[in-house]
Order: structure tokens, then sequence, then C-alpha cells
């Protein structure tokens, strides 16, 4: 994650999920499910590349209550950073949030994630990091989010949203095994460091701009 990518290459980025957004938008209503209670904090968990940036966006996002960064998808003996980084486990980088649903909906928390967060359609990176850890990657936590998120990519393959193919693997969730103290909160503790700005930063903005009943 020491890597960088120019401002151009990151508005590029930008651009890209943009196109998705005005598609993604009219999803919210058609993807959540009548029959699923609006009440106590629910569970979504994300991945899409580096987790800073990610962890950092849905920690604007009102309605959520807890956002932490960790692994997702390998077994618990290899849930450590130097581990993780070898590509080799099977952990993707990943996001664990809580959030209120009667506030903002799994819908709309996708919606996000696939049109600010991350781009879907870059196969096992994400910007300058390369790696099986840095997939893109939603685990769902019941049969809800499951068929919610599976109709939403495809609505996206359809529109042809994306210039390159929706990458996004969809899997349930075995377990999620918190990251090391020190990458938990990283955007807000380091927002000088130059991977931040380059890369990260600019989400913050776009999420602002896109959804701005949403930021906080």
């Amino acid at each position: 994650m020491d890597k960088l990518t120019t401002p151009t290459a990151s508005m590029t980025k930008i651009r890209i999920a943009c196109a998705a957004i005005a598609l993604a938008l009219c999803l919210n209503a058609r993807a959540e499910s009548p029959t699923r209670p609006a009440t106590g904090l629910q569970t979504a968990v994300f991945a899409g590349g580096c987790f800073w940036g990610v962890d950092a966006v849905f920690k604007h996002v009102k309605g959520v209550t807890e956002v932490e960064s960790g692994y997702a998808g390998g077994e618990a003996s290899t849930a450590r950073y130097e581990k993780v980084s070898s590509g080799a486990t099977g952990h993707a980088e990943a996001v664990r949030i809580r959030f209120d649903p009667a506030q903002v909906s799994y819908g709309q928390l996708l919606n996000i994630f696939f049109s600010v967060a991350h781009d879907p359609s870059q196969l096992n990176r994400q910007g300058p990091d390369v790696g099986s850890q840095y997939r893109s990657a939603v685990f769902f936590t019941d049969s809800e989010q499951q068929k919610m998120t599976l109709a939403y990519i495809q609505k996206l393959v359809d529109s042809r949203a994306f210039p390159k193919p929706v990458v996004t693997q969809v899997a349930a969730l075995q377990e999620f095994y918190p990251a090391e103290k020190y990458h938990q909160n990283y955007l807000a503790r380091h927002p000088d460091q130059p991977y931040i700005v380059y890369n990260d930063l600019p989400k913050l903005e776009q999420l602002r701009h896109q959804f701005p009943a949403l930021y906080q």
C-alpha cells in the first residue's frame, strides 16, 4: 500500500464510477426486500481494495454506527497483515459495517460501495494495489443480502454501467477477523499521507457530492 497513483488516474476512476450512479440510485427501491424489518443494527461486509479508503468512506455515511477494517475469505491462522499481503491466504482486505436500517438501507450501502468506494471492474487489484487480497467482494450475512447483491450486480451488468465486466465476488461470510490496531481509522489519523491524499480523499469528496443526504 505504499505505491501511488497520479491525480489523473484517480479522477479517471471517479468518472468511471460516476457512470454507474444514475442507474444505481434507481436501484435502491428495487433492491430492498419488503420482508426485512428495518429494526435493530445490521452488518454488511465489503472488500474493495485497501481497507483504509473503504473504511473512511463508510465512516462518513449517516446511519453507520461502526466500521472496522479486517480480513475475510480465509482462515483464522492467516488473518494477519504480513500473511494476507502475500496474496496466498484467500483473505481479502475488508470492512465490517454496522448500520441502522432505519437510517440507511443495505441497498444504499451497495450503491455507495459500487459507485464511490471502489471500482468493481478491476480484477484482483484496486488502483495501485495488486493481488487477490485487494479483490472486489461482497460477503453476505444472509440470503436477503445475497439476493439483493446479485440483483444489483446484474443490473449494473445489463446496463453496461462500467466499460469492463463487473468482477465482484459474492460469497457467504464465514468469519471476519479484525485487522491490527494500526490499520483502524487510518485515514483520520494520517490525512496527509501521500497514498491517502491521492487514492482515498477523492472518494470522500465524491461521497459528499453524490450523496449529500447521507454524508456526515
